[in-house]
């Protein structure tokens, strides 16, 4: 074939399996058989390969690029706000009320579509083709996925539209089906690597690879639920939109509905509450939205969401189940926690087979026993913990359960301190503490060393190559290629990981160092005032719990870490590997920003920063953080499901934050420059 006729075969081919994608992905008719579409795919794939001149962005070839190196941070062309929660009858028609107060008209209609449980994604397309995919992020700003975007089949590359606008801004949810998702944890299971909690983590896992590869194999969906940028095109309603969206190509939610009365809402509500398990994906509530563009436009927004929008949730789910054994977990703080293995049963849209007992003091308090029936619970993201045990069932020759007195992992006693419910292993050659110490000491908040996962962790202390997180800056490449299943370029990756780790802030390696009450802000905190290692592992107890936000016991745990002489030949090794063990002080710009000296209170979940990172970003300003409501707080950070905090805020009248209102107040300090170094203690 000659490039004359190459061509138009090409244009002819994109379009077929264009069409093809639309029908299976989208409308879930598909019109071609799979022998013919991966015949036409291959046909093709080698017509590009030929006449590489003629590749567009928007052919189905496309979708799967080459590995990205970081994740650019961008601004969203239009803010994505979050939803007000309702979870129940009467929260919803008090919004309706307050909507109500707001704008009166005589007729209005709802548009109900079910919540999937997933991530958001905004997509971007100009003159038809999509031109960029982003996270959430904080509303304002999220993420450049684009590459990852490209590889959910139920995106469309191109529009469409006959004549499409310069810009098309479509938002929607990215998700994993249950199915899809119970296929990824077997797999990630029989490679011995940690198995994902349910499918929305799973989603947000997937979204963040660096390799868009990975992310193909994976298979993410998308339903989109918002248009924007077809203004001129007289689309005025929610529901219109959503024929459009499916008419431009996206798959919409096809059990949506429209619903005249707050009554009708309730019934769709309380059908989908049954039938939404039969679903093949996870969905935890309704998004009830008005559907007249008019009426929103109207409404307007308050400081956190849309007036004329509300999410109805569905409230936690219980199940109930066996008990079959009880194991014990050691973390890597040494401390024994109880674990129920149970039956195998369906929560919340997963499989669920363990769940947490704490300590000792809640086995007392259930008093549950292998083979006890129990109810489990499971809301969102939470691990499955048991409610209560269903005495009435056990059988008669059951027994009480007893904690262990030796550590299962290296059979020394177990110590229980005085006033903690927490039992510990005490033994620091533990494998359990190692194995622990290693993975936080790898983890993304600590040194985020790339590649250092559980599975290889378990090899290399198996193997005895490592015996502290120090071991790490001694491996060769040579030790590598012994372990089992490690090759050559993983274990080139592995290395120069390990190495790049050694450019990680004071901060990080504090916080790495694994020592008990020590999270990520509070050792920001602590390097903030003490810029060394040196400076910090000389003070005093008394010293360091002048520290706003450090306290007695983190500066004993701190003091006490640095006496011990092992802790002080690690130090000595890191010092020798090259790590970064000093740091600045903290600014004056921090000290006398706007914030300087205001107290936070942080509450509920934030979209993107995690309670800790926002909490750090305060009182990397110069704000002080407190955990609870009181005449004297300044500022209350507002995530969801904020609780009684929150009510007791509005009442004392004290201002209140979204992440992004925190954001843009922090936002000045980080533009100032330039400013004098305080003096830190010695």
């Amino acid at each position: 074939m000659d490039e004359s006729t190459a061509k138009p075969r090409i244009a002819e081919l994109r379009s077929l399996l264009q069409k093809a994608s639309y029908a299976y992905y989208v409308l879930d008719m598909p019109e071609l058989a799979d022998a013919v579409y991966d015949q036409l795919y291959r046909e093709l794939q080698d017509l590009e390969a030929q006449y590489p001149q003629f590749i567009s962005p928007d052919s189905p070839t496309q979708r799967v690029g080459e590995k990205s190196t970081r994740f650019a941070t961008i601004k969203h062309n239009i803010p994505l706000y979050s939803l007000e929660n309702a979870f129940n009858r009467a929260e919803l028609a008090n919004w309706q009320s307050r909507w109500q107060r707001v704008a009166t008209v005589e007729a209005f209609e709802y548009v109900c579509e079910l919540k999937i449980d997933g991530n958001a994604l905004a997509l971007t397309y100009e003159n038809g083709l999509l031109s960029r995919g982003a996270t959430r992020g904080d509303g304002v700003t999220g993420e450049d996925i684009t590459p990852n975007v490209r590889t959910i089949r139920s995106i469309p590359l191109r529009l469409n539209l006959e004549n499409p606008p310069p810009i098309v801004e479509v938002r929607g949810e990215a998700f994993l089906s249950l199915e899809v998702f119970e296929q990824i944890n077997r797999d990630r299971q029989q490679a011995g690597e940690a198995l994902f909690a349910n499918p929305r983590n799973a989603t947000a896992g997937t979204l963040r690879q660096l390799d868009a590869k990975i992310v193909a194999k994976r298979r993410l969906d998308f339903f989109a639920y918002t248009l924007q940028g077809l203004e001129s095109q007289e689309i005025t309603s929610q529901w219109q939109s959503l024929k459009r969206l499916q008419e431009m190509g996206f798959r919409v939610d096809p059990n949506r509905q429209i619903c005249a009365s707050l009554e009708e809402v309730g019934e769709y509500y309380d059908r989908w509450s049954t039938e939404r398990l039969k679903l093949p994906y996870m969905t935890d509530g309704v998004v009830v939205k008005l559907n007249a563009f008019d009426l929103q436009e109207k409404l307007g927004f308050t400081q956190k969401a849309p007036r004329w929008a509300i999410a109805l949730k569905y409230p936690a789910e219980e199940a109930p189940t066996v008990v079959e054994n009880i194991s014990i977990n050691v973390g890597r703080t040494g401390a024994v926690t109880p674990l129920a293995e149970m039956r195998p049963v369906q929560l919340a849209g997963t499989t669920v087979s363990r769940a947490t007992l704490h300590n000792a003091d809640r086995i007392a308090e259930l008093d549950i026993r292998v083979r006890d029936t129990v109810v489990i619970r499971k809301a969102g993201e939470i691990i499955p913990e048991v409610v209560r045990v269903l005495t009435e069932l056990r059988p008669s020759d059951t027994v009480p359960y007893q904690m262990p007195t030796h550590c299962p992992e290296c059979s020394q006693p177990l110590l229980r301190p005085e006033g903690e419910s927490v039992t510990r292993c005490i033994n620091i050659s533990c494998p359990a503490i190692l194995r622990g110490a290693l993975i936080h000491w790898a983890s993304r908040d600590a040194m985020d060393i790339n590649g250092l996962g559980e599975k290889w962790v378990q090899q290399f202390v198996d193997r005895g190559l490592l015996h502290t997180v120090a071991d790490l800056y001694d491996l060769t490449e040579t030790q590598l290629l012994t372990v089992e299943r490690m090759g050559k370029k993983s274990a080139q990756n592995l290395v120069e990981a390990i190495a790049q780790s050694k450019a990680q802030p004071w901060s990080r390696v504090l916080y790495g160092l694994g020592i008990r009450h020590v999270g990520s802000v509070n050792a920001q905190t602590l390097t903030d005032h003490f810029p060394t290692v040196e400076a910090l592992g000389s003070a005093d107890t008394s010293a360091i719990a002048t520290v706003f936000g450090i306290g007695q016991e983190i500066a004993q745990s701190v003091h006490d870490w640095f006496r011990i002489p092992a802790n002080q030949d690690l130090i000595d090794r890191l010092r020798l590997a090259g790590l970064q063990l000093a740091g600045e002080a903290r600014t004056a710009k921090a000290l006398n920003g706007a914030i300087a000296g205001k107290t936070f209170v942080v509450t509920g979940t934030l979209p993107t920063l995690k309670r800790d990172e926002a909490k750090a970003l305060i009182q990397n300003a110069g704000g002080k953080i407190t955990n609870s409501i009181s005449a004297k707080t300044d500022y209350l950070v507002v995530g969801e499901e904020a609780g009684s905090k929150l009510a007791k805020a509005e009442a004392l009248g004290i201002s209140q934050l979204s992440e992004t209102e925190l954001l843009a107040l922090l936002a000045p300090q980080d533009m100032a420059s330039n400013a004098d170094t305080l003096d830190a203690p010695s």
